[in-house]
């Protein structure tokens, strides 16, 4: 194509165009669509834009607000349960002292007892043992007293004569 076919093309086109009506006319009703869009715009802003962002705002709020007092009570079940596991760390050490007071305790009333035992026991043996000596050197002073005539008896009866 050359250039003054492109002209001429521009021109016809332009020709047609003129005789149309303009897409948009702008006079003097823009005044009055820019009055109806502001008013909308407060109506609209006033009774849906503001409520809906108050109602997110306090929907946000209650969510932090849960999540914090749901944090809170966390760190206060933390808190509770490490003083609870020290409290009964605590009563399980009392408990090992007092068993092993106790044990103890035991252990010498125990030891007590079996010497009190021991003694008493030590104490009976060596009466049995001074009463047994007692009455075996009486035994023999007895029979050395009389172990003579008893020889002499059973010699006499085993010889069959008297000696």
């Amino acid at each position: 194509m050359t250039l003054q076919a492109v002209t001429s093309l521009s021109a016809a086109l332009a020709a047609r165009v003129g005789d149309a009506h303009p897409l948009m006319d702008i006079d003097w009703t823009i005044f009055i669509q820019f009055g109806i869009f502001v008013a909308v715009f407060f109506v609209a802003k006033t009774f849906l834009f503001t409520p809906y962002l108050a109602l997110r705002a306090r929907r946000e709020e209650g969510i932090d607000g849960a999540r914090t007092q749901a944090h809170n009570m966390s760190a206060e079940a933390d808190a509770k349960l490490a003083d609870y596991e020290k409290k009964l760390a605590a009563a399980k050490a009392k408990a090992g002292e007092e068993q092993r007071t106790i044990r103890a305790a035991a252990a010498a009333h125990e030891r007590d007892v079996t010497d009190t035992a021991r003694a008493t026991s030590q104490k009976a043996w060596n009466e049995a043992q001074a009463q047994v000596s007692k009455n075996v050197t009486a035994a023999r002073g007895e029979l050395m007293t009389s172990a003579d005539a008893l020889a002499k008896q059973m010699a006499s009866r085993l010889l069959g004569r008297q000696i």
